[in-house]
């Protein structure tokens, strides 16, 4: 014999309630208050209710505990009827992704899941909004006049509310700042400085990663990032740290065996070593048509290509940053006067919200102190101020 669905009243903090039971049920999930009554639970809308939170008060008659008669709550009533409760937001994000990229796949790939979540995701979306958001055809997708109205607002409030999150995670770590930069800097310039750092901000701690690419501050914990670029980091916070220049060194062994460098006709009897600044012919002034191919060995690692010039190995050009050590303490010397302005700088990087925190404030001013004590590379009267190294290889323009 089936239990028929009787009416109760709810008591919230003494004020009654009138709602209905429902039962019996297969659904044994959904929240509810059933009093020990497997199948069977009792549904109050806009209530939240805990199964520990209600007493049973009385068991029906229609058989052995088949119904509820009433129930009491015993908490605090907080209506469940915002309008955020209602946003499809993990819909919202997978639109996002479509849109862009405009291809289902892609999109599957960035959020780790299947096409077919992604599909799934984008249909339920459509029917919430009761308009079509994407046009496909075959591997194709383009975004309907309402879909690409949508997308604007959806990225300001994905992007405010990834702001925040990331604000109150960076907070968590009272005093610790992960910075990324070139691991050339790190080792010739940055690390050298650190023991004034610590003295000077003692509340500070680095965690350093070293890397060329690029930092998401959208999706990563770093605070700050020290870039070597052209600037221009639109949406970001960026302060010029240095100028660069490019100098032609060797170690003072290989120096005085070959003497200073001679001018573009006699580079080829010497020992080059090759990297990724500028190459030989377009170190040279004047007529360089002579010049093809300059032998000598490639380094595309700028601290590396040190290490092997400060090993003797040949003659390098380096960026004065870097070389500026070496040069004080004797390991290497200057084999030309010519001093090159290179075209990038180094720039202290970090999202407008982040530079409000003491923290990312302090390592910034003091990265500006740092830089202003810095000398620059002696100039001789022949250099040309007008003149700028230019990679010899493309690369990243911001790095």
């Amino acid at each position: 014999m089936s239990a028929s669905p009787v009416a109760v009243n709810l008591a919230i903090n003494g004020k009654k309630w009138p709602t209905a039971a429902y039962g019996p049920f297969s659904d044994s999930s959904s929240a509810a208050a059933r009093g020990g009554v497997p199948g069977n639970r009792l549904r109050f809308p806009g209530v939240p209710i805990r199964r520990d939170s209600c007493r049973l008060l009385r068991a029906g008659a229609a058989g052995p505990r088949r119904g509820l008669i009433g129930a009491t709550y015993h908490g605090s009533y907080a209506p469940v009827s915002s309008a955020y409760d209602r946003l499809p937001l993990n819909a919202l994000r997978v639109f996002e992704a479509v849109a862009a990229r405009l291809n289902f796949g892609e999109a599957a790939e960035a959020l780790h899941v299947t096409p077919a979540a992604v599909s799934q995701q984008i249909k339920s979306l459509e029917d919430y909004l009761q308009t079509p958001l994407l046009r496909r055809n075959g591997r194709n997708v383009q975004l309907t006049p309402e879909g690409a109205r949508l997308l604007p607002g959806i990225r300001r409030g994905l992007d405010e509310l990834e702001a925040a999150l990331q604000s109150l995670r960076q907070e968590r770590h009272t005093g610790t700042i992960d910075v990324s930069t070139l691991a050339s800097f790190l080792q010739k310039w940055l690390m050298p400085r650190l023991g004034d750092l610590r003295a000077r901000h003692p509340e500070i701690e680095l965690r350093i990663h070293s890397s060329p690419e690029l930092v998401d501050f959208a999706r990563t914990d770093f605070h700050a990032a020290i870039r070597f670029g052209a600037g221009g980091y639109e949406g970001l916070h960026s302060q010029k740290l240095l100028d660069e220049s490019l100098v032609a060194v060797a170690a003072p062994a290989l120096l005085a065996k070959y003497g200073p460098l001679p001018n573009a006709g006699g580079l080829a009897k010497l020992p080059l070593l090759h990297g990724t600044e500028i190459d030989w012919v377009n170190w040279c002034a004047g007529d360089t048509s002579s010049l093809q191919a300059l032998p000598g060995a490639y380094i595309d690692d700028s601290a590396s290509l040190l290490t092997a010039v400060a090993e003797g190995l040949g003659f390098g050009i380096l960026r004065w940053t870097l070389a500026a050590s070496e040069l004080q303490a004797g390991r290497l010397a200057l084999a030309s006067d010519t001093v090159l302005p290179h075209q990038f700088a180094y720039y202290f990087v970090c999202p407008q919200s982040y530079i409000a925190l003491p923290k990312v404030a302090g390592l910034r001013d003091w990265l500006l102190q740092q830089a202003a004590a810095f000398s620059a590379p002696p100039r001789s009267a022949g250099s040309d101020p007008q003149r700028r190294a230019k990679h010899s290889r493309p690369g990243p323009a911001v790095r």
